[in-house]
C-alpha cells in the first residue's frame, strides 16, 4: 500500500514538472510572438506613408507585425516614444530630433536616415521670386528647427543674409544681418501655412506639409539644399537603438526591395535621398 501511495506520488510530481514546462514553453513563444511586434507612430506626411508601403511589407516578410497608432503632430508622437507607448517614428529631422530632446530632457535617437521631401519656397500673392517686393510677408514654420530651415531657405534665395560663422541648424532671426527689403517674416504653425497663403505673399513649407495640405510639389519656387541634420530619420528611444527589431528596421530601409520601390516611385526626384542610401542605389 506504501509503495502503492509513492508510485502515486511520483506520477504527480511528474505530471506537474511537464505541466510547469509546458507553461515555461508557451512562455518563451508567447515573449517571441510579442518580441516580432514593432509598434509604429504615423503623423500625417509622406514619411509614414512610405514606411506603410515600402518598409512595412519588408518588414512582415521577415516576420514581424506592424501595429499602427495615429498622431495628429509629430510632438504627440515623440512623447509616445520617450514614455514606450510606441517603439518607432519616422517623420523627423535630426535637427528637431535635438531640439525636442534639450527641451525635455529626453534620449531620442536616429538608427538610419531615410528619404525626405525638401522644403520650399511656394507662392502666395506673389507668382515668382522676381515679383519680391517691399515689406512682403513671408510665412515661416514657428518651430525652432525649421524656422533655422527657413532663414537657409531665404538666404539662398537672397532675401536676406545670415550672420558669416553661425550653425545653420540653429539660426534665429538675431543672426540676421540684413534684411534689404525689410522682408516681414510671420512664424506660425507648419500647418496653419498652406491654410494662408492668400494672405501671404509668400512662403516656407517644409515637405511634409505640402504632402498633407496636397500642395503640388512643382509649385515650389525654390527647393533647399538638404543639410545632413535635416535629412529625415528613423527614430527611436537610445535603448531600443541596438535592439533586434530596430535593426531590422534599418536593414529593411537599406534593403534592394526598398531600393527598387524608390526607383519606380521618385517621379520628377520628389524624394531627396541620404547619400548612404544614393550609394547603395548605384
Amino acid at each position: 500500500m506504501r509503495k502503492k501511495f509513492l508510485n502515486i506520488v511520483l506520477i504527480l510530481t511528474g505530471l506537474v514538472a511537464i505541466t510547469a514546462c509546458g507553461h515555461d514553453g508557451n512562455s518563451a513563444v508567447n515573449k517571441e510572438k510579442e518580441a516580432k511586434i514593432i509598434r509604429v507612430g504615423t503623423s500625417p506626411g509622406p514619411y509614414s506613408e512610405l514606411f506603410l508601403e515600402a518598409v512595412k511589407p519588408i518588414l512582415e516578410k521577415e516576420g514581424y507585425r506592424i501595429e499602427q497608432t495615429e498622431f495628429t503632430e509629430l510632438i504627440q508622437a515623440d512623447v509616445a516614444l520617450t514614455e514606450g507607448a510606441i517603439d518607432v517614428n519616422v517623420d523627423q529631422h535630426t535637427a528637431y530630433l535635438n531640439n525636442f530632446n534639450e527641451n525635455k530632457g529626453t534620449h531620442l535617437v536616429g538608427i538610419t536616415a531615410i528619404p525626405t521631401v525638401p522644403a520650399g519656397v511656394f507662392p502666395g500673392k506673389r507668382d515668382t521670386l522676381d515679383e519680391v517686393e517691399e515689406g512682403d510677408k513671408i510665412g515661416i514654420p514657428d518651430d525652432a528647427s525649421n524656422t533655422a530651415r527657413a532663414f537657409n531657405l531665404l538666404q539662398k534665395a537672397g532675401w536676406i543674409k545670415l550672420r558669416t560663422g553661425i550653425d545653420p541648424v540653429k539660426a534665429t532671426k538675431e543672426d540676421i544681418v540684413n534684411n534689404p527689403k525689410n522682408l516681414e517674416l510671420i512664424q506660425m504653425s507648419s500647418a496653419q501655412i498652406p491654410r494662408s497663403l492668400a494672405d501671404l505673399d509668400f512662403a516656407v513649407i517644409p515637405g511634409s506639409i505640402v504632402y498633407s495640405a496636397k500642395l503640388d510639389p512643382k509649385d515650389s519656387l525654390l527647393s533647399e539644399d538638404v543639410l545632413k541634420d535635416y535629412e529625415l530619420v528613423a527614430t527611436v528611444d537610445e535603448k531600443n537603438s541596438e535592439s533586434v527589431w530596430a535593426q531590422a528596421v534599418v536593414k529593411a530601409y537599406h534593403s534592394d526591395e526598398f531600393k527598387k520601390y524608390l526607383n519606380e516611385h521618385n517621379q520628377g526626384n520628389y524624394w531627396f535621398i541620404p547619400k548612404e542610401l544614393q550609394e547603395e542605389q548605384k
